[in-house]
């Protein structure tokens, strides 16, 4: 059942009427978050502006066919998810059209970091440096379903049951996902990480 309190639902039903101004609003609060999220997803900063841009421009396509059956920021996240794993698809049946190799040769230089409002480290100043690298490194390597657990984890707009619709699973198994990402990231990080314990 639909949270009918949502501010951003009764908004998106305002740009299913031609509101564009409510459009300009949505954009603004959820640009930030869409673009941390597919930037990690995709780790390519320059396909990941293309591809956060279609987010938008596939929720303005989609605004006829919305309902309220979840929260805006649970329809929207869903609609990413999407679109990254198509690119992702894309990729792995055409290899040479990716950017990765280029990604990959300037791996040494310091790429651009997305603001989070969320950080699950102990401390802000950590996350520079050679522990920023190895905590992508770390994402790279988790399963998709457990990385797009742990960066949706990382949204305060969404809550467990919200990262279960978008992840298309129970709401046990959703848990159990995150928590079996979050165990793999803490072995991996524990030389870096200054406490044993895990913070959100």
């Amino acid at each position: 059942m639909a949270d009918q309190t949502d501010p951003d639902g009764v908004l998106m039903l305002r740009v299913k009427r031609g509101d564009r101004a409510a459009f300009t609003t949505l954009v603004e609060k959820y640009k930030q978050p869409v673009m941390n999220f597919v930037c990690r997803s995709l780790r390519d900063e320059t396909e990941a502006e293309d591809l956060a841009q279609n987010v938008f421009l596939q929720v303005f396509k989609s605004r006829a066919r919305y309902e309220r059956t979840a929260k805006f920021s649970t329809w929207l996240f869903t609609i990413a998810r999407n679109l990254c794993l198509n690119e992702i698809r894309r990729r792995s049946r055409h290899p040479a059209e990716s950017l990765e190799e280029a990604h990959s040769e300037n791996e040494d230089q310091p790429s651009r970091q997305y603001e989070d409002k969320k950080v699950f480290l102990p401390t802000e100043n950590v996350l520079h440096g050679e522990l920023a690298k190895k905590i992508e490194e770390a994402l790279r390597e988790l399963p998709e379903n457990q990385r797009t657990a742990i960066l949706l984890c990382r949204q305060d707009e969404l809550s467990y049951e919200e990262i279960a619709k978008i992840l298309d699973c129970s709401l046990s198994a959703t848990k159990s996902i995150i928590h079996r990402g979050r165990e793999t990231l803490k072995e991996k990080l524990k030389p870096y990480l200054q406490s044993g314990e895990w913070t959100d």
